[in-house]
């Protein structure tokens, strides 16, 4: 095992899964007492006030709770969200900046055992608070006691409810399935070597709570050594894992013993967020029945199988001003146990739409956009478009022949209703985005599926649209989208390194005929085209936020995770195998929390990116500039400027930036 990365990784998953088993806690009157993971009698009189918290699960369940308005800070590893990309961070959770906890004035700290210097330093200055989990009940445990810290009761009874809820739909769907077919399941972990979680896991827990069969090493801890033979002996039918490109994902696709398994073979090899592979927290039920569906996708959707009746079952009304809306609401229903939601536009009477998904549709009277959760994605890989209109239509009681849908796996309750006005003129633009798998730019991207990301616009207007100005509408929306992907620096998923992105590759628009005044033209010299745009832009821009906490004063974290730049990765150990890269990366990170040099790398990116367009073609002068800041961190002149970065594919200019700052803390030290 290479020390560095193995090591690192462990850390890793040791700290992003915490959560925790407490002993039963005492409520508020006259104060709150229970035991923490790490042995400590905790004693809480009154609700604090300055929140500070390194570990992303405790995070998320401080969030899901409604209990943020104290929380001062976080990690750069905390994703989700959007409230989050506000929060001051505090380094990452490996290396967290003991100046900038301190810098916060917490009187509450929840940390893991990995952050010893954490809690020597400040240890009686605020409350230290230490959470572990190793099992469904663990996690209940920890938002129970959470809710009671932050006086949020009923808000942590409602999330322990619907966790379970979801939970015991999947224990109900998985009877359907033959003991003898329940599947061994494996979590991949690793990034040098196959590892896999430990006997007494969260991570094993999920698997027993999807129906599948985990490994038993008789190991115990967070990530264990698993050898070739325990592996072929286990013989895994599912894999999955929440990355893609690593070693140990090469051996077992590839090496002799490790790829002779039935999962290899099969192609059950499947792959989620690492927010939800790697953490006990709230969105355990969400991925445990994702899990399950993904396992038994054969028995899951066979209507005989159901255990909730189908159907919708609740409806939010949503306000749109124009005379010929109906009714303009969201329909929450259940389709193969699953919750779907969908907007639905009900017109007076029926019009003329133009679909990027049907063309151009007579006698509509609904339009909508349908959100189909992860859950259902397996039942739409073995339908066609056809099936899945035909099973949504007949679940919300609509018909083909009336209706014109767009189709999404962004949540609908992350929908942006934009409305634009001029004078009598009104443009509404209805918008849902997901852009984090499947965003491309085109021209130079591959024609590729990838996983439902969707940008789905439906565009409204209190005109009557001829033909000519509903197309033209789809020209004034798709620029503006396009502008919105790149003001908020979205990245190409094909090749983040280089290019923006343009959109998703699977957006879709509808723009209704409406009524009122006769308009022909929507294009970008016209005032409906200008409304329209307007109207996109700053929907595209809020549903981004919405759905995937993007936003344009996002953390440096955040835009380097974008660009699929790991500075783990940015050292080669073979070209350097007596650097203690470790503790120089540690360092960039600490680096990277102060202004003048988040400002440089942030300003490499736009460099770069017109470097790589050939907008910029002469780097002396940036060349220049990074020995500057080099030799600023170094605190004296640098004699001969270090190559320590040469990943392949990496852009010149983003080799030059990282190069300067790791120059400069080398020759500091």
């Amino acid at each position: 095992m290479k020390p560095i990365q193995n090591i690192f990784l462990v850390l890793a998953l040791a700290a992003l899964t915490i959560a925790g088993s407490l002993s039963q806690a005492h409520a508020y009157s006259g104060g709150l007492t229970f035991t923490d993971s790490s042995g400590a009698r905790i004693e809480i009189k009154e609700k604090p006030a300055r929140v500070v918290s390194l570990v992303p699960a405790i995070t998320e369940i401080i969030f899901k709770l409604k209990a943020d308005s104290t929380l001062m800070g976080i990690t750069y590893h905390d994703t989700l969200p959007p409230g989050i990309t506000t929060r001051k961070i505090m380094g990452g959770f490996f290396s967290p900046s003991l100046e900038k906890i301190k810098g916060a004035d917490p009187d509450m700290i929840f940390l893991s055992s990995l952050h010893d210097e954490v809690r020597d330093h400040l240890r009686g200055k605020a409350v230290i608070i230490e959470l572990n989990a190793h099992s469904i009940q663990d996690i209940y445990d920890n938002i129970s006691i959470i809710g009671k810290i932050f006086h949020k009761e009923d808000e942590a009874l409602q999330t322990i409810k619907t966790i379970r809820k979801e939970l015991s739909t999947i224990a109900a769907k998985v009877k359907s399935v033959p003991r003898l077919s329940k599947k061994r399941t494996v979590r991949l972990m690793g990034t040098d070597n196959v590892m896999v979680p430990g006997d007494d896991s969260f991570q094993n827990a999920y698997v027993r709570a999807a129906g599948g069969i985990p490994p038993v090493l008789n190991k115990n801890g967070n990530i264990v050594p698993v050898t070739k033979e325990e592996w072929l002996s286990f013989n895994p039918q599912v894999i999955y894992a929440c990355n893609r490109d690593n070693e140990a994902l090469r051996i077992i696709r590839n090496e002799p013993g490790w790829k002779d398994v039935e999962a290899v073979k099969e192609g059950k090899i499947f792959y989620f967020p690492c927010n939800l592979t790697c953490r006990a927290s709230v969105n355990a039920g969400f991925f445990v029945s994702w899990l399950s569906s993904r396992m038994y996708a054969d028995a899951f959707f066979k209507k005989e199988n159901l255990v909730i009746s189908e159907g919708v079952f609740r409806s939010e009304k949503i306000h749109i001003d124009l005379d010929y809306i109906a009714d303009a609401r969201v329909d929450h229903s259940y389709i193969s146990d699953f919750e779907n939601k969908s907007l639905i536009l009900d017109f007076r009477e029926p019009m003329r739409v133009v679909s990027t998904l049907e063309g151009e549709r007579r006698g509509i009277t609904s339009v909508g956009n349908h959100y189909m959760p992860p859950q259902n994605w397996s039942s739409a890989e073995m339908s066609s478009l056809e099936g899945i209109r035909k099973e949504v239509y007949r679940t919300i009681e609509k018909s083909w022949e009336e209706s014109s849908f767009l189709f999404t796996g962004a949540n609908m309750d992350n929908l942006s209703v934009k409305k634009e006005s001029f004078r009598e003129i009104i443009v509404y633009a209805l918008v849902t985005a997901g852009v984090s798998s499947n965003a491309v730019r085109m021209s130079v991207d591959e024609g590729r599926f990838y996983e439902p990301g969707t940008i789905n616009i439906i565009i409204l207007s209190n005109t009557r649209l001829s033909p000519r100005a509903m197309t033209r509408a789809i020209i004034s929306a798709t620029e503006a989208k396009t502008a919105a992907m790149e003001d908020l620096d979205i990245r190409s998923s094909q090749q983040p390194f280089r290019f923006q992105a343009t959109g998703t590759g699977t957006d879709n628009i509808i723009v209704v005929e409406g009524s009122g005044a006769s308009i022909d033209n929507t294009g970008g010299h016209s005032k409906t085209g200008e409304l329209i745009a307007r109207a996109v832009y700053a929907g595209v821009k809020e549903a981004v936020y919405l759905q995937n906490a993007i936003r344009p004063g996002r953390s440096i974290f955040e835009r380097l995770k974008e660009r699929k730049i790991k500075m783990s990765a940015l050292i080669s150990n073979d070209k350097f195998p007596n650097l203690n890269k470790h503790t120089l990366i540690t360092s960039m990170e600490e680096l990277m929390l102060v202004p003048a040099y988040t400002s440089f790398i942030k300003s490499s990116f736009a460099i770069s990116d017109a470097y790589e367009r050939g907008t910029i073609s002469d780097l002396n002068s940036f060349d220049l500039w990074c020995r500057r800041m080099a030799e600023k961190i170094a605190g004296r002149e640098i004699d001969e400027m270090i190559g320590f970065v040469d990943r392949e594919g990496m852009p010149e200019v983003l080799k030059m930036s990282f190069n300067a700052l790791l120059n400069g803390l080398h020759h500091k030290r």
